[in-house]
């Protein structure tokens, strides 16, 4: 008798986007290694962490050096004082209210949106957008909730929602009932927001047909239009229907680092095989203990300094930063005749590809022509075929170079 796999990652048709992206630069830097790379592709920032959160970051280690000053194990759901900031400094000026034991501090929002599927039966239908973030699908691929791949690339069993230039990647409502939505507002790839209206229509949709969005703000930071909710409790009735994820990694560096957090209300439940229901607090509590042990103390010390009055300044400065370099990409791209979209409440900027070129083609000409490495849309779903991510997130410079390399392109 010979130990069984779970046959679910057999389904798994294509290499994670990312790691097949990190394999061809590979493979190009070793043929070319006097090529000069920039790299516009994995949503990865280069600005160092802000002096604040460094400074509490140094004074936190000192402290696990010292007897008296040592922690061990923290509460896997976080220190009470970085979940406090999070609901005063995140929350109450949007009005919203939250209580510290519906915050869960964690490692990655990329790991909290792949999880959070544990504490859902296989059973329930989801709905994605279509592009999507990678991990979305993957995960519940990998947990049982898909079938095969399709001829069109799409996962037999999930329900996908076109996002393309004909309905402005605004995702419309499902057509037929689902359970889990995943939306990811700013969305990545394709920058898109939406506004409070078209956020309500969601709500509504979830209320009325008892379904749950899985609701990923790791982009709100970088929200400028007013009418742009940066976080879904400020929409009437969320808080029955959603679950919210956040990051520290697109706002404050901390990508090296490590620290986010979702939250989970206590309002919100679901029921069993009879009908009776539970809240997705206490589960989602109940799974983070088992399986996790917590964010240490001197990250989370670092990341409670992220809202300090300095934090707070270096912060926005970065921000600024980056939507400089987003408005560049714009602005080069729409300048050679492509058409552009995304980057105003995002670091991401969608481009049509060129010619009818496919995605990948796009990818290989701008890495052997300009040495510059973006993310082909077929990566993110069926939908992104024909498009090409590129982010706001290197530094000025290199943006700058990379933009006079591809305006010599005859594209």
């Amino acid at each position: 008798m010979s130990v069984k796999i779970n046959e679910n990652y057999l389904l798994l048709k294509s290499n994670y986007i990312f790691a097949e992206i990190n394999r061809r630069v590979e493979k190009f830097q070793k043929e070319n290694p006097d090529a000069q790379v920039i790299k516009m592709g994995i949503g990865d920032v280069t600005r160092p962490l802000p002096k604040a959160v460094v400074d509490a970051f140094k004074s936190a280690v000192l402290e696990m050096g010292e007897a008296e000053s040592f922690m061990g194990y923290g509460p896997e759901q976080g220190y009470s004082f970085l979940r406090e900031e999070i609901i005063e400094k995140d929350y109450k000026k949007l009005g919203v209210e939250l209580s510290t034991d519906e915050i869960f501090v964690s490692d990655a929002a990329k790991c909290d949106t792949a999880n959070i599927q544990e504490i859902f039966g296989l059973e329930n239908i989801i709905a994605v957008t279509d592009p999507v973030y990678p991990v979305y699908v993957d995960s519940n691929v990998m947990a049982g909730r898909s079938g095969l791949m399709q001829d069109n690339g799409q996962y037999k069993g999930i329900v996908y929602l076109p996002c393309t230039a004909k309905n402005n990647f605004i995702p419309e409502l499902p057509e037929t009932p689902v359970d889990l939505i995943y939306l990811c507002l700013p969305n990545n790839p394709t920058g898109t927001g939406l506004t409070r209206e078209e956020l309500t229509k969601w709500i509504d949709y979830a209320r009325e047909n008892n379904s749950i969005i899985l609701f990923d703000a790791a982009y709100e930071a970088y929200v400028t239009e007013e009418d742009i909710p940066r976080s879904i409790y400020e929409i009437e009735g969320a808080k029955e229907v959603a679950i919210e994820f956040r990051s520290f990694s697109k706002n404050a560096g901390f990508t090296g680092t490590r620290c986010a957090f979702a939250v989970v209300p206590k309002d919100i439940t679901a029921v069993d095989s009879e009908g009776k229901k539970h809240d997705l607090n206490s589960l989602w509590n109940r799974r983070q203990t088992t399986k996790f042990n917590g964010v240490s103390y001197p990250v989370q010390v670092a990341a409670k300094a992220v809202y300090s009055p300095e934090g707070q300044k270096e912060i926005k400065e970065s921000i600024e930063y980056y939507l400089k370099n987003a408005g560049i990409v714009r602005k080069s791209m729409e300048k050679i005749g492509l058409k552009v979209y995304g980057g105003v409440n995002s670091p991401y900027i969608w481009v049509k590809t060129p010619e009818n070129m496919d995605s990948w083609e796009f990818f290989d000409l701008l890495l052997n022509k300009a040495n510059i490495v973006g993310t082909p849309g077929v990566g993110f779903g069926p939908s992104g075929e024909g498009y090409f991510r590129l982010t706001a997130f290197n530094t000025l410079e290199n943006t700058i170079e990379a933009m006079n390399r591809i305006s010599k392109l005859s594209i």
